[in-house]
């Protein structure tokens, strides 16, 4: 219980952390996106470093590059968190908070999609309820924002597409990061050379509060890394599914109420028919881990009848 207890508080840090990402980035204004995003890649790759150090694992490198597999998938990771990361800092600092945080809420349906077209999977009709009632509120958005909601489903598909690439990886958090950020880093370090060179470079000419702040986007990205990866050992995938919507729901709410973005009422239905496709999978995703579990039970009680 105890061990549960801390997975909860770990997890709800992790998320919590990513929820309030609205509310730094534009501290790092009047910093382009994309140094914004170099910076992240690199610094990222510093404090991953200093953590395998700490921790030692490192013997995970040798079998990696002996891996063809995973050396063809890394890079479309590491591009694809690439683009989630830059259209994310372009949309919170381009005050379109609300569109990076229905991204984040449509993500579990994108997924959802994913395992029909990749996995084969067969959805039950409550499921597809869910997704007819996403494509509803995609066109109802369309609507209200007078054009696609381009960053919204950028973020959901990319993070979708990642998070399909690293369940094909199979390998820890930390290290598969660490590999995608490496592979990143040359670009992302000849970009901020090249800013230098041009001095034009945020970090060198917008005084050390501004260096300061940049340098801990690699803390910033790695910390949630790890409070997620000690809740996923400790707590059921289940509860896991369920935080993951407090992040998407606190930028929501920072882009409503802190930001004062217009959210006229079009905008508010098409958020409606979301949160009702949401709530339709969690309620039928606890449905399904319930009647795994009664399941379960009955093999146990047939078996414990065998016996006797």
């Amino acid at each position: 219980m105890l061990e549960r207890r801390r997975g909860l508080i770990y997890g709800l840090s992790a998320y919590l952390l990513w929820g309030i990402f609205p509310l730094y980035f534009p501290l790092l204004e009047p910093t382009t996106p994309l140094e914004i995003l170099a910076h992240r890649i690199v610094w990222s790759l510093v404090v991953l470093l200093i953590v395998l150090t700490v921790t030692g694992r490192w013997s995970w490198i040798k079998p990696l590059l002996r891996d063809r597999r995973r050396m063809v998938l890394l890079p479309a990771a590491a591009i694809t968190i690439a683009i989630n990361w830059g259209v994310y800092i372009f949309g919170v600092n381009s005050e379109q908070v609300v569109q990076t945080s229905l991204g984040y809420f449509i993500n579990p349906l994108v997924s959802v999609l994913f395992g029909v077209v990749v996995f084969k999977e067969r959805l039950r009709a409550v499921q597809w309820a869910a997704v007819g009632l996403g494509g509803v509120a995609v066109i109802v958005l369309t609507v209200a924002y007078g054009g696609l909601p381009w960053i919204a489903l950028t973020l959901a598909v990319s993070f979708g597409t990642y998070g399909l690439l690293k369940k094909t990886l199979d390998m820890g958090a930390v290290e598969s990061l660490s590999a995608e950020t490496a592979i990143l880093t040359p670009v992302a370090a000849a970009y901020l050379g090249f800013l230098l060179v041009n001095g034009s470079s945020a970090m060198a000419t917008d005084g050390p509060q501004m260096a300061a702040l940049l340098a801990s986007l690699g803390v910033i990205t790695v910390i949630p890394l790890l409070f997620f990866g000690a809740a996923a050992t400790r707590i059921p995938l289940t509860w896991i599914g369920l935080l993951q919507y407090s992040a998407p729901i606190l930028q929501f709410l920072i882009g409503v109420f802190v930001y004062n973005e217009p959210m006229p009422a079009s905008r508010w239905v098409g958020f409606a028919f979301v949160w009702s496709a949401l709530v339709i999978l969690v309620i039928d995703s606890m449905a399904a881990v319930h009647r795994g579990r009664t399941q379960v039970d009955l093999e146990i009680d047939a078996r414990a009848q065998e016996a006797h």
